[in-house]
């Protein structure tokens, strides 16, 4: 008994330690220039501004509000350096919380193994050492969600199931796809109930109570949106149906591009082990059934959306990996807890995991300086915004936010990111418009060919452009062309090519 109540705090301590480091492997790119996603959440949250029409005001997302809050309340603290460090700190309360799932469903032995393995994962250059987005925000609730779902299970506990909805339901409101957990929770609960674990009546109290919480941020989303005047359908077109119409655009003009990112994310997932422990998990799906069906049941459940929802997502870029993070857990957990306790396989396999992360952290920090330095150097929004005077606006072609943000200007057209502009924006009239108008920008860049996505309404958009515009800086980096309109007497941007 002695040593159970030696070992039980050191044990604690590791994944402790763990979760610092899982912290502090964030910190290398803590001052790097923002990226484009980053950019542009910036720039609508301090724009923010709900009308009738528009969730967000004069800048479409289709994001639901709550990360939008997150964002501003972040950046009103510390601009992008507490956005960043808000993900580190998303980064360790994820290796908590899959420690704690680890020891409810393997015992002692699985925590610091498993906390090794997410830590390895949410640090790793092979996918996103530095950026924050809505699925490193969100992951780290989903995973809340499991552990509090397991936890009111074996206690039978309503206010533990309450809760676990609505931190599962939170995640959702930080990227829409992150329906783990509920998934997780409604198979473990109805598995028990089928399997005779609880009663017909804890069932129902569980079910009501874990609904219940569940309900109360879309509720939360409502209210806020009707006090705020923003029409009911904007919210719903915003936050739901934007991505059925954008899945439809990607499918129907599947690109080159799309298919090279497939399969560097199918090998990076397969590098970073989180695609072997998935597999070798479904592999041992019989053993798993006997030992514990209702988990098996509703972590294969799991599995199976979130691997769906990377599959019909379209884009297939590589932080989608995060979102599969909390179910490799569950799934390494549950597989710790099949194995003999001497096996080989678990040390053998995380640290295959860690040393992948390794050899990619130290590749990243020998040659990050350089990147970084060489895109502040050939900062395209920095360069225009040198040259420009107040009441001057710029519109980005191509999805950049981060050349929106870093020039300062702000955009008369309302798409910062490609694909909303090819979804509801697809004949560029709305942008045609603007250029042959009034409140025609300033700058424009071409960060990506005009004819891009469709050639015709990319050619009628070039027309446009040069009966208004002198070619600046005809080329920059990657094809970065710079506009200056004709009637605005200003100097010529000088990006460090």
């Amino acid at each position: 008994m002695q040593t159970a109540r030696t070992t039980r705090p050191d044990a604690r301590w590791v994944v402790a330690a763990i979760a610092l480091a899982a912290f502090l492997l964030r910190l290398p790119g803590l001052t790097g220039p923002p990226g484009a996603d980053e950019s542009g959440f910036l720039i609508v949250a301090r724009t923010w501004d709900p009308q009738p029409d528009s969730l967000f005001g004069p800048y479409f997302v289709d994001r639901p509000p709550l990360l939008l809050l997150v964002i501003r309340l972040a950046d009103a603290v510390g601009g992008l350096t507490a956005v960043r460090l808000l993900g580190a700190l998303s980064c360790a309360v994820l290796v908590l919380t899959a420690a704690a799932c680890a020891r409810l469903i393997a015992g002692r032995r699985a925590p610091a193994w498993v906390a090794v393995c997410v830590a390895a994962a949410t640090s790793t250059p092979l996918i996103d050492p530095v950026h924050v987005k809505g699925e490193l925000l969100g992951i780290p609730f989903v995973m809340a969600g499991c552990w509090l779902a397991l936890l009111a299970l074996r206690r039978e506990s309503a206010g533990l199931a309450l809760l676990a909805g609505a931190l599962a339901s939170l995640a959702v409101g930080l990227k829409q796809n992150l329906l783990g957990a509920l998934v997780f929770a409604a198979v473990l609960l109805v598995g028990s109930v089928l399997s005779g674990r609880i009663s017909g009546r804890v069932f129902t109290r569980l079910a009501l109570a874990g609904l219940l919480g569940a309900a109360l941020h879309p509720a939360v989303t409502v209210a806020w949106a009707q006090w705020a005047g923003v029409d009911l359908a904007t919210l719903w077109h915003t936050v739901v149906s934007f991505r059925a119409e954008a899945s439809e655009v990607l499918s129907s003009r599947p690109s080159k591009s799309a298919e090279i990112r497939a399969w560097a994310l199918l090998a990076v997932g397969v590098l970073t082990g989180i695609f072997a422990v998935l597999a070798c998990f479904l592999a041992l799906l019989p053993v798993q059934w006997r030992i514990n069906a209702p988990l098996t049941a509703a972590i294969a459940a799991m599995c199976a959306y979130d691997v769906l929802a990377v599959v019909v997502s379209g884009s297939y870029w590589l932080d989608y990996l995060f979102a599969l993070i909390p179910v490799t857990a569950l799934a390494a957990s549950a597989l710790i807890g099949s194995l003999d306790p001497g096996s080989a396989v678990i040390p053998a396999a995380v640290g295959a995991v860690v040393l992948s992360c390794t050899v990619g952290m130290v590749a990243w920090l020998v040659f990050s300086p350089a990147w970084i330095s060489s895109i502040h150097a050939d900062d395209t929004g920095r360069a225009i915004g040198e040259v420009s005077q107040p009441g001057d606006t710029l519109v980005v072609y191509g999805g950049q936010a981060d050349i929106q943000l870093t020039s300062g200007l702000s955009s008369p057209y309302t798409h910062l990111w490609s694909l909303p502009m090819r979804t509801l924006d697809p004949d560029l009239d709305e942008l045609t418009e603007l250029v042959e108008g009034p409140d025609a920008p300033t700058w424009l860049v071409e960060a990506a060919y005009f004819g891009a996505w469709n050639q015709e309404a990319g050619a009628r958009l070039r027309a446009a452009v040069r009966e208004k515009y002198d070619d600046v800086v005809p080329e920059c980096g990657d094809a970065q062309r710079i506009w200056r309109l004709k009637s605005a007497d200003r100097a010529t941007p000088q990006p460090a090519c």
